[in-house]
C-alpha cells in the first residue's frame, strides 16, 4: 500500500513538472504573436500618447508588434474590466493610471471585479506631478500665500478640477483637509478644458496634470506655485514640492502596466524588465522629459505596494471629503 501511494506522489509530482515546462517555455519566448495594449482612455490623451510612444519601441526590442486599443469609459473602469475578463496568456496589457487607485473606492458600489486581486502589477512605467497654477488676478506668489487668502474668504476661491474622481480632484480635496481651508470644486470634463476655465479666470485655481501646466505657462497667462510629487520635477525647477507647505499633501499621476489575474509570473517580470529597457531610449527620454514626466521602470512588488498605498489614502480622502460614491 505504501509503495503504491510512493508510486502515486511521485507520478503526481511528475505530472506538476511536466505542467510546468510549457509555462516556462512560453515565458521565454514571449511574446510570439502581437500583444495588445489596452489604453481605457480616448486618443490623444496622456496615457494614449505614452502608449503608442512605448509601443513602437517595444516592437523594436522584441520583434512583436504592440497594439494600442482604446477603450474610454468609467473613468478607465470599462478598459481595466475587459483585461480582467481576457484569457491569462500574457497577450493583453492594461496600461492605466492613479486613477484606478482612486475609482477602487470612488466607484465600489458599481466595480465589477476587485483592482488589487483581478489584475496583477507588472510595472509602474512613469510618474508625473500635478502642478497647482492660478489665475493671475490672483495674488499668490506661493501656496502659503494662497492658503492665507482663501481662509480670509472662506467658499470664495473657485478650485477647477479635470474630471470628478481624478488626481486633479483628490488634490483639490487633500489641499482643502490638510490646510483646513473651504473651496469650491468646478469640475471640467477633462485637463484641457479646465486649464481653459484658468485661463479665463471662470475658476481661481487648478492641480493640472505637467504637460497641460507646461503647455499653459509658456503662454504666460497662468502662474504655477509648486508640484504636488515628493520631490522637486526636472521640467518646474522653479516651483517646489507642495508638501513643504502642506505636510502630507503628495499625489502623484503615475502611469502602470498590468496583466489579468493567472498570467504566468515569467511573463509578467519579462514585460517589467523590456519596459525599463524602453525607457532608456533617447527618443523616449527627451519626450518624457519635455512632458514633465518622470521614467520610473519598476518591479511587480513595487507597483503593487504603490496601488494598495494609494487605494488606502484615497479612500481616507474620498471618506473625509464626503465625495459621493458611485
Amino acid at each position: 500500500m505504501a509503495k503504491i501511494r510512493l508510486i502515486e506522489l511521485g507520478s503526481a509530482a511528475m505530472l506538476a513538472a511536466a505542467m510546468m515546462v510549457p509555462a516556462v517555455a512560453q515565458a521565454a519566448s514571449w511574446p510570439e504573436k502581437p500583444v495588445r495594449i489596452v489604453v481605457p482612455f480616448g486618443t490623444g490623451g496622456g496615457t494614449d500618447i505614452q502608449a503608442r510612444l512605448l509601443a513602437n519601441n517595444l516592437r523594436t526590442i522584441t520583434g512583436q508588434n504592440f497594439v494600442v486599443d482604446n477603450r474610454s469609459g468609467a473613468g478607465g473602469l470599462i478598459g481595466a474590466e475587459l483585461v480582467v475578463n481576457s484569457d491569462p496568456d500574457g497577450y493583453t496589457i492594461l496600461f492605466t493610471t492613479a486613477t484606478l487607485a482612486i475609482n477602487t473606492t470612488l466607484y465600489s458600489k458599481t466595480l465589477k471585479f476587485d483592482t488589487r486581486n483581478d489584475l496583477v502589477p507588472s510595472t509602474l512605467v512613469s510618474n508625473a506631478p500635478n502642478v497647482l497654477c492660478v489665475h493671475p488676478s490672483v495674488p499668490a506668489r506661493s501656496v502659503k500665500d494662497l492658503i492665507a487668502i482663501a481662509r480670509k474668504n472662506p467658499g470664495k476661491l473657485n478650485n477647477g478640477v479635470n474630471t470628478p474622481g481624478s488626481t486633479s480632484h483628490l488634490a483639490g480635496e487633500m489641499l482643502a483637509q490638510l490646510a483646513k481651508i473651504k473651496t469650491v470644486i468646478i469640475p471640467y470634463t477633462g485637463g484641457g478644458p479646465a486649464m481653459a476655465g484658468l485661463v479665463t479666470g471662470d475658476v481661481d485655481f487648478l492641480f493640472a496634470t505637467g504637460p497641460v501646466a507646461a503647455a499653459a505657462l509658456k503662454t504666460g497667462r497662468v502662474r504655477c506655485l509648486a508640484v504636488t510629487t515628493a520631490e522637486k520635477n526636472p521640467s518646474f525647477p522653479d516651483l517646489p514640492a507642495i508638501k513643504a507647505a502642506v505636510p502630507g499633501l503628495e499625489i502623484g499621476n503615475w502611469y502602470a502596466m498590468f496583466f489579468p489575474k493567472g498570467t504566468p509570473p515569467d511573463i509578467v517580470n519579462k514585460l517589467s524588465s523590456i519596459i525599463k529597457q524602453a525607457l532608456n531610449d533617447a527618443k523616449i527620454k527627451g519626450f518624457y522629459a519635455r512632458e514633465g514626466l518622470e521614467p520610473v521602470g519598476s518591479s511587480p512588488d513595487e507597483l503593487r505596494n504603490q496601488l494598495q498605498h494609494d487605494v488606502e489614502k484615497y479612500a481616507k480622502v474620498i471618506k473625509a471629503g464626503k465625495i459621493p460614491l458611485r
